[in-house]
């Protein structure tokens, strides 16, 4: 069920667009202002491949129809990915959601089969969006440029494809359906949480369900707009930015009477790389140095320990007690 007591505000308030065919200094400023002010924003006019987008979708929807024996079943016969169903994580963290992931640089997909074709085609896609928006974002930011974006584009480089699908509110996995007085007609699909990486780049079909949290605590429902991608601020950029940057809070719910389908790239760096805020950061804003040093693979493994709404950046907060390399 959905608490109550956190206030909904209307679609999209606050919410900023960016047109990216705008000039390129313009959209740069825009976007640090949206990493400021909200940790979250749309883009418009990106330039993707509407074909990809669709064989993406369709290839996806084929999938979440099969049987639940069949989509259990994928794991067994060592795919390259991994289907996940109501559980999140490893911590009793559960949603009305079941999905996919694809790392991003398993050699083992790439190859047939008219789905694997269709996911490669996809990440390098959107990897090229994500690699274009964190350099936009070093201009806007003044530092030197592949600051961010050499991150993920490195060979051995940890991003993740997550494809999720919400199934209609009346068909819960629990087996209850709305004729059921005990059922609410909102549910959570998707807990609230922030994430870990650098960046996250979403697109979803028309069904809206996606609410982030603005500064003041209230929850803004995202329009669904099949055309735009939904960019929003991971752990890690804010670190690296020293706190000037916002993770944003985010979740996804379950209403009405049509499936949801959402396709998430997690931007992510190497599992060696080491993550802290950058001298520019602390330097020109004048303000002591936030977080420690740490590697993304310690970072990730905290993260995966705890549940999903817990404050995981508060743990290597300057001054917590962790050494700081």
């Amino acid at each position: 069920m959905v608490k109550g007591s956190q206030k909904i505000v209307a679609a999209d308030k606050g919410i900023p667009i960016i047109d990216m065919s705008q000039e390129r200094s313009r959209v740069s400023m825009q976007i640090v202002k949206a990493c400021e002010t909200l940790g979250f924003f749309k883009v418009v006019n990106h330039g993707f491949d509407r074909t990809i987008i669709s064989r993406m979708e369709q290839e996806s929807i084929n999938f979440f129809a099969k049987s639940v024996h069949e989509k259990k079943s994928v794991e067994s016969v060592n795919q390259p990915f991994r289907y996940g169903f109501r559980d999140i994580g490893l911590n009793g963290d559960s949603g009305e959601v079941e999905y996919l992931l694809f790392h991003t640089n398993d050699p083992a997909f790439r190859s047939k089969a008219s789905f694997r074709s269709a996911v490669n085609c996809y990440i390098e896609a959107v990897r090229q969006l994500a690699h274009e928006i964190l350099e936009l974002t070093a201009e806007g930011l003044g530092v030197p440029p592949h600051t961010f974006s050499r991150l993920i584009s490195s060979v051995d480089s940890d991003s993740i494809l997550r494809v999720n699908h919400y199934p209609p509110s009346d068909q819960f996995f629990g087996g209850a359906t709305l004729s059921d007085k005990s059922v609410s007609l909102t549910r959570v699909g998707f807990g609230e949480h922030t994430d870990p990486q650098i960046l996250t780049v979403l697109r979803s079909n028309g069904v809206g369900g996606l609410q982030v949290s603005n500064p003041d605590g209230m929850w803004v429902p995202v329009f669904p707009d099949p055309s735009a991608f939904c960019v929003n601020v991971g752990d890690l950029l804010q670190v690296m930015t020293n706190g000037r940057f916002i993770s944003v809070r985010h979740r996804a719910l379950t209403y009405g009477k049509e499936s949801r389908l959402s396709t998430s790239f997690f931007a992510g760096p190497p599992l060696q790389a080491m993550i802290g805020p950058l001298q520019a950061m602390v330097t020109t804003a004048n303000q002591p140095r936030l977080y420690q040093t740490f590697t993304w693979s310690e970072y990730k493994k905290l993260a995966y320990s705890l549940r999903l709404e817990d404050s995981r950046l508060d743990m290597f907060r300057t001054g917590k007690g962790l050494e700081d390399p």
